[in-house]
């Protein structure tokens, strides 16, 4: 007989997952909300039609256990979205390497014919709209999980 695998021993693993639909993308938004990256590390590569960016994003897949036993975690990870026609930000400097982003959510606005828009909202009234010709989101972790600075779960009260 064999036990069906818990979500605990899933902690360790790095994640990749990719979103086709707008209900895929609700789970990668979930994960990535309160990721934190220098404005200069958005990249757009017209040429291979591909946006990114490399986020340090909170480990909220780890933070709700009820035996947590050690400190929450972030790690690093990619966000790269795929068949990209036109990227436009607002309310921040994409050069400015001091700048330092807060995501809060992504979206999709749909449009026709399978395309659409995704929009990086950002803390501080700052945004990302990024023009697609179909809906692919992959999010990766690209280091291991490394300690949390704050030492606590990212929260939004003033």
């Amino acid at each position: 007989m064999t036990e069906d695998a818990r979500f605990e021993e899933g902690g360790e693993a790095p994640l990749r997952l990719k979103a086709l639909d707008a209900e895929d993308l609700a789970v990668i938004s979930g994960l990535c909300q309160d990721a934190v990256f220098p404005a200069t590390e958005m990249g757009w590569d017209q040429s291979a039609r591909r946006f990114g960016i490399l986020l340090n994003r909170f480990r909220w897949e780890d933070a709700v256990s009820a035996e947590r036993r050690r400190d929450y975690e972030r790690v690093q990870s990619v966000v790269a979205v795929e068949d990209v026609v036109k990227v436009q930000s607002q309310g921040f400097d994409r050069r400015d390497s001091e700048t330092v982003m807060s995501l809060l959510s992504i979206t999709f606005e749909p449009g026709t014919d399978g395309g659409g828009a995704l929009l990086f909202t950002l803390a501080g009234d700052g945004a990302v709209r990024v023009e697609v010709e179909a809906l692919e989101v992959l999010l990766r972790d690209v280091t291991r999980p490394y300690r949390a600075p704050s030492g606590r779960v990212p929260s939004h009260e003033g």
